[in-house]
């Protein structure tokens, strides 16, 4: 009766620490996605006009004209 009973609490504590685990994986997980959010989301889409106008002149001159 007793090994039965060892085993079992065995088999009970190893699945907690295996919910545990998870949980704890996944809430940070959650964090982890929540504090990278803001970063790239508040981030202004500023582009100066002669810089852009500048590249794209400097790329066509780079294309092998045939």
């Amino acid at each position: 009766m007793t090994p039965i009973l060892q085993l079992s609490v065995l088999a009970l504590a190893t699945l907690f620490a295996a919910a545990a685990a998870v949980a704890s994986d996944w809430l940070l997980l959650r964090v982890a996605f929540r504090l990278m959010r803001p970063a790239a989301a508040r981030r202004p889409a500023t582009s100066r006009p002669q810089l852009v106008s500048g590249t794209i002149r400097l790329a066509q001159a780079f294309v092998p004209h045939r």
